[in-house]
């Protein structure tokens, strides 16, 4: 029996041992997170908060401050993750619940995404009503959201106008088109007309030449006719005169 409780304590001792120092691991590497993290190099606070989750997932000075060594170096994606992660770890507390808010909402903001990091201050301030930097934040979120509709209202209404312009741009080309193609017309049928109306007086002076022509070759023929009897009747009274008269010596 004496053994047997033995062992049980020596076991309970060991576990106990095995604890400690399983915490003392992890809280030395926060600790080593924490030096690097001062001393602003960011990437290696990373590596060390990393270890020390893996060596206890629900450590929340670890989660956190890996939370913060990710927004230090701009990943505000990965930021924003972590501190999702943080508000589901149990036994956290309502001032650390709002610090994890506070500094969500800031991922939120740099981002942009306004109503997100609104929503993400609104908590915190539930949590600490009396933080003016969070409420500081939160003004200033709503306004950059405010900025934010403005600005997408006004390039609404710019898109809205450019497509109205270009569908107005697009009759107007359209107009000019048929307006061009109907002049075209007009000045086609012009040109034939004036085609055919040349066509037309060559035609009739054709005509009129050729008459002329027909005209002017009777009278020819009619002067010559008329050449022809008076060649005849001359012929004739020299034939008469050479019979009626000798020739002299």
């Amino acid at each position: 029996m004496k053994n047997t409780i033995t062992k049980y304590l020596f076991l309970c001792l060991i576990l106990l041992i095995s604890g400690r120092v399983y915490a003392q691991n992890t809280n030395k590497l926060i600790t080593d997170g924490n030096k690097a993290y001062k001393e602003k190099k960011y990437p290696e606070a990373e590596v060390d908060y990393k270890k020390s989750i893996e060596k206890k997932k629900t450590t929340i000075q670890g989660n956190y401050n890996l939370g913060n060594a990710y927004y230090k170096q701009g990943k505000y994606e990965e930021a924003t993750k972590q501190y999702e992660t943080v508000n589901s770890l149990p036994s956290l507390s309502d001032k650390e619940k709002a610090l994890n808010f506070h500094n969500l909402g800031n991922t939120y903001l740099k981002q942009q995404k306004y109503e997100e990091s609104i929503n993400a201050f609104k908590n915190a301030l539930k949590l600490n009503s009396q933080d003016n930097d969070t409420r500081y934040n939160l003004a200033y979120a709503q306004s950059m959201l405010h900025q934010q509709k403005q600005q997408q209202k006004s390039n609404d209404q710019n898109k809205d106008q450019k497509d109205k312009d270009k569908k107005d741009q697009s009759k107007d080309q359209n107009k000019d088109q048929k307006k061009d193609q109907k002049e075209n017309q007009q000045k086609v049928q012009e040109q034939n007309k004036e085609k055919e109306e040349k066509q037309n007086k060559e035609n009739q002076a054709k005509q009129s030449k050729d008459r002329i022509s027909k005209e002017d070759a009777e009278k020819i023929l009619q002067a010559l006719n008329n050449d022809e009897k008076k060649t005849q009747k001359k012929l004739t009274q020299k034939q008469a005169t050479r019979i009626t008269i000798d020739k002299q010596w």
